[in-house]
């Protein structure tokens, strides 16, 4: 038993170096953290030189389920009423245009290809999620402020309640096509995940805003803020919810609601090691192998996807009446994918095993990409923005 726990502790910490080592190059060779990290993952998992246990990728969905969960609850801080008033629209319309534009392109392309209208719905469903973790952590890291920043984290948080609704419906979509059955069951499945969300952060959030609200500074404010964020990870999990859609509710009902703000500068004491154990463990799920495996379709769907989102969120900032830094470079910014991607594709080898090899094939090497290069897309766009300060202290 020694031993195990032994080997554990070892990769644990070797992990948490890995970021801290990744915190310091990262700014010196203008490298994203969340890229050194995957590549980390990626070189040391079975892809490279197999160095770390196959063991440690079971870690994986725990942790992931933390991270995003904090990520979530931290989304939601920027959802002020006031500032949803001001900016609401250009944020709803951007994220609800790139959601569609993604999935529509995605969809054309595949189906062209390819001739199969259930698999076409299936890769336009998983199209529009996004990485907020990746995205969050780039705009951190570069200290980020301005108009494109403010616009790109609203929308990276109401993306995720798009892309589970999209994916909801698509999927019982394919489901019908494709003569699997239980379309009624799939898209009651697809409603619950989405409202019972949405109710379970509210009903979480209340008392959360109201214990907040009474916590002096310097009291256990990171026990209370985390227990809580936790607490209803569980049971999101539990009942079959969206995590991620909950924390992000629980977070706008808590700054909207409650008298001090302190839970959430608190709670960002756990994001970075959490964060970097994440993306090292998400690098290890990666096998660069993959790559050639996606072959022509995984090659569409990835143009696909990265045309639709920087078309969708172009047509969209034009329609709202962004300024033009915005709606040139959000969906550049959008190109992360992660966590709840693989998620999709996951559910879909459940429910639709006849497609389920090929597109998690393709999601993982995808994400791959995604992941490895949006955030350097979503650094230099806020670079050429102006709202870099690395950039501009550089």
């Amino acid at each position: 038993m020694e031993t195990v726990d032994g080997w554990k502790l070892l990769v644990l910490g070797a992990m948490l170096m890995g970021g801290f080592l990744a915190h310091l190059s990262g700014p010196l060779i203008h490298v994203p953290r969340v890229t050194l990290l995957l590549l980390l993952g990626v070189i040391f998992g079975p892809g490279g030189f197999a160095l770390v246990p196959s063991q440690v990728t079971d870690w994986f969905p725990f942790v992931a389920h933390l991270a995003l969960a904090i990520i979530g609850f931290l989304l939601g801080e920027e959802f002020r009423w006031q500032d949803i008033k001001e900016k609401g629209q250009q944020v709803l319309g951007i994220s609800l245009g790139e959601t569609i534009a993604a999935a529509l392109l995605v969809f054309a392309a595949v189906y062209l290809l390819r001739g199969d209208p259930a698999l076409a719905l299936i890769f336009a469903g998983i199209a529009p999620a996004s990485a907020p973790a990746a995205i969050f952590e780039t705009v951190r890291e570069v200290r980020a402020k301005g108009k494109l920043t403010d616009t790109l984290l609203g929308v990276v948080a109401v993306d995720d309640a798009w892309g589970v609704i999209a994916f909801s419906l698509l999927l019982v979509a394919a489901t019908a096509v494709g003569g699997a059955g239980a379309a009624t069951g799939q898209l009651f499945t697809g409603l619950w995940e989405v409202f019972g969300a949405l109710l379970l952060g509210v009903a979480m959030g209340l008392p959360m805003a109201w214990i907040s609200g009474r916590i002096r500074g310097g009291e256990l404010t990171l026990i209370e803020a985390s227990g809580l964020v936790i607490l209803q990870t569980g049971i999101a999990v539990m009942i079959g919810v969206s995590y991620l859609l909950a924390a992000i509710v629980l977070g706008v009902v808590v700054v909207n609601l409650s008298k001090r703000k302190q839970c959430f500068k608190e709670i960002e004491h756990l994001r970075e090691p959490l964060l970097a154990i994440f993306f090292i463990l998400a690098g290890l799920k990666f096998d660069i192998r993959q790559l050639p495996k996606i072959g022509l379709i995984g090659g569409v769907y990835v143009l696909a996807r990265a045309a639709g989102l920087v078309f969708g969120g172009w047509v969209a900032g034009v329609l709202c009446g962004a300024e033009q830094s915005v709606r040139r470079r959000i969906g550049w910014c959008l190109m992360p994918q992660a966590g709840v991607a693989l998620g999709f594709a996951l559910l879909v080898q459940q429910r639709l095993p006849e497609y389920g090899d090929l597109v998690l094939t393709i999601v993982i090497a995808s994400t791959a990409l995604f992941e490895i290069t949006g955030p350097l897309f979503a650094r230099l766009q806020l670079h050429r923005a102006g709202e870099s300060s690395v950039g501009r202290e550089s």
